[in-house]
């Protein structure tokens, strides 16, 4: 019955549309409607890798009031295959998800990995099941994308490697720029699935201009910048950031790919970033590490053994609102208790999302600089004092 109403909702096909409803400096707050509900910007992406978030049910995620979630093309063309997905409803039928999703092309993963042919007609790599040789191509990823079903796709991109010599970035560009030619003419639903071109270009400005200029004339209906968070650091990733935004159109929406420590969060969307992705919030909660106003803390460090307080006592997320003490959790993940990934798991991610809400709140009154500036004084504050 779930995958029959959520069909049903994706047959009501809305146009794709981004409204700016206000600008502070260069941060901007706006709406997104896609096929399956607006998105408020500036939104954080929670990463469903396998058409799951880790340690999380759907439910879980809408109590944290996420909008939208991210799959991954790559991860689920090898299993259970697209084909399937698509038969039990697409993925907002089989995830049990009726909000926006959006798929990655697939292209950082199969650029992650050790051995791989990457040519001009694609990349060639092992399956990581059955070690069969399989291609990814940039007709390939849209097809198996189309099938997922989606409401925003992604290009297939070259993401070219930090640090990287001119030369190798240059190739990147042009590689990245003939592929999304290629994602446009394989893309068969276009009225249903917004394609996003993505900015690559490593850290040459000049290369990152050129990029955009070539994208920007295909007036998509939205842009990224990939090629970031690749070991760059904070103070390069902002650099790149600070110069690249500004080349995208001002009424479409920009995403800046795989970014999420809060302190890059909070100056990216001063940068003018409108979505952000990352595992960052889950992963971090499997190993322990929550993130609060005063900096993250580690819950197995011995100091929060017999801690009586919630994780933030400023909190409204289930876990710190339920009273599950720091104690508790440092004794959950002792024991190696599941139940320690799903509690961490849900305040970060409703961390995060508090996070962009307080930003987006922010940016609409016109006072974002303020808050940017007594954000980052106290999460810097107490990551010195934790240390």
């Amino acid at each position: 019955m779930r995958s029959a109403r959520v069909r049903l909702r994706s047959a009501a096909v809305k146009p794709f549309k981004h409204t700016l409803q206000s600008v502070d400096g260069s941060a901007r707050a706006g709406v997104f409607s896609t096929p399956h509900g607006e998105i408020e910007t500036p939104a954080f992406m929670v990463v469903g890798t396998q058409g799951a978030v880790r340690a999380m049910t759907t439910d879980m995620v809408r109590a944290t009031r996420s909008q939208v979630l991210l799959a991954n093309t790559y991860h689920l063309a090898l299993r259970p295959g697209e084909g399937l997905v698509q038969k039990l409803g697409g993925l907002h039928g089989f995830m049990g998800w009726e909000g926006p999703i959006l798929t990655d092309s697939g292209g950082f993963q199969v650029f992650s990995l050790e051995s791989k042919e990457i040519t001009d007609r694609g990349v060639t790599f092992k399956n990581e099941h059955s070690g069969k040789s399989m291609e990814l191509t940039p007709e390939r990823s849209i097809e198996i994308q189309n099938a997922l079903g989606a409401d925003i796709i992604m290009a297939f991109d070259e993401c070219t490697p930090y640090p990287a010599d001119e030369k190798l970035a240059a190739s990147g560009v042009r590689r990245t720029l003939s592929w999304m030619e290629r994602c446009m003419k394989a893309h068969t639903r276009s009225e249903e699935q917004a394609l996003f071109g993505i900015v690559q270009g490593s850290t040459y400005e000049h290369l990152r201009e050129s990029c955009a200029a070539s994208l920007v004339s295909l007036d998509l209906p939205g842009y990224a910048i990939g090629g970031v968070s690749v070991g760059e650091g904070h103070e390069l990733l902002c650099k790149i950031t600070a110069h690249s935004a500004p080349l995208l159109p001002e009424n479409k929406p920009r995403y800046l790919m795989g970014v999420g420590l809060p302190e890059d969060l909070v100056a990216s969307i001063g940068y003018g970033i409108d979505l952000f992705d990352c595992v960052i919030p889950t992963r971090y909660a499997r190993s322990a590490t929550v993130f609060t106003r005063r900096g993250r803390i580690r819950l197995t460090n011995r100091r929060f053994r017999r801690d009586t307080y919630p994780i933030d006592p400023s909190c409204e997320c289930a876990a710190c609102a339920q009273g599950f003490s720091r104690a508790y959790l440092h004794h959950l993940f002792q024991a190696n208790e599941i139940t320690s990934a799903i509690l961490c798991s849900i305040h970060n991610v409703h961390f995060y999302q508090s996070l962009m809400r307080d930003a987006r709140s922010a940016i609409i009154e016109r006072r974002f600089e303020d808050w940017r500036a007594a954000f980052t004084q106290e999460y810097e504050r107490g990551a010195r004092s934790a240390s």
